[in-house]
């Protein structure tokens, strides 16, 4: 598997991100911390969204996007030094935990800004990745041989993916981990009690991202599903349409046949 950015879809604890195929931004949902300010983006190749913890007191949260040339952008909640990430060079790839940020390097390591409480930052000693995402207080990496290591609060058991094979892709919730297999169907660990795990029977899916409690997944006629908490319409997809598709095998997608 080869590196790359296109996450084309992102979920956050109260917002949902969608990367257009002009490079532009659209997102819905919660916008208490400017999360959702993303209309003057441009440029972007990957998108992704802070991980949210389910407490009713807080939404506080981040948008990270990835612009064309490897540098990286951010809008939203900063308390904890998560959108720091202004001096970042030759990135590839972003994922955005709830006060953490981490970014994928072309050389297969990684860097991370931001809260490091439970170890969710440790990933300096990574190598052979292609892939990353960042849970609520956990952080997970695709190596290229298609096996996904994790670091961080394992709680509810989302870094419990060391037998996990043949994924293609990951994504990270507050307290679940997904995997997109080759075949395009979707495993999931850890908290389930809004049915963010519940993806067993999705098929054709070609990109996945999770929120705090909740699973989103890019079919691939351009078409978007999503299972789990939608207390803030943040499911409300089914009406989506020209989500751009992945082109090529990198994070957060996988390759169409016939590419």
């Amino acid at each position: 598997m080869e590196r790359c950015a296109n996450n084309t879809l992102a979920a956050g604890r109260r917002h949902t991100v969608g990367l257009k195929a002009d490079g532009t931004v659209i997102a819905v949902g919660d916008n208490q911390c400017s999360q959702c300010n993303v209309s003057d983006w441009r440029d972007i190749v990957a998108v992704a969204a802070g991980n949210v913890h389910m407490a009713t007191n807080t939404g506080n949260t981040h948008t990270v996007g990835l612009k064309s040339d490897g540098t990286v952008t951010a809008v939203g909640w900063n308390k904890h030094g998560q959108c720091g990430v202004g001096n970042w060079s030759g990135i590839v790839a972003i994922a955005a935990g709830w006060r953490h940020t981490v970014g994928l390097r072309a050389d297969g390591t990684a860097v991370a800004v931001g809260q490091n409480q439970e170890g969710q930052c440790n990933v300096s000693g990574w190598r052979d990745l292609v892939a990353i995402a960042a849970g609520y207080l956990h952080t997970v990496g695709l190596t290229a041989n298609g096996t996904v290591v994790a670091v961080g609060h394992n709680k509810a058991g989302q870094c419990k993916v060391s037998g996990w094979c043949d994924i293609v892709a990951i994504a990270a919730g507050s307290s679940h981990t997904v995997g997109l297999k080759a075949d395009g169907t979707v495993i999931a660990v850890g908290d389930n009690q809004y049915g963010q795990c519940n993806v067993g029977d999705w098929r054709d899916i070609v990109a996945v991202a999770a929120g705090c409690a909740h699973t989103v997944g890019l079919k691939a006629d351009g078409t978007v599903i999503a299972a789990g908490n939608n207390d803030y319409g943040q499911c409300e997809v089914t009406a989506w349409r020209g989500i751009q598709l992945p082109g090529n095998e990198m994070s957060g997608c996988r390759v169409m046949p016939g590419n």
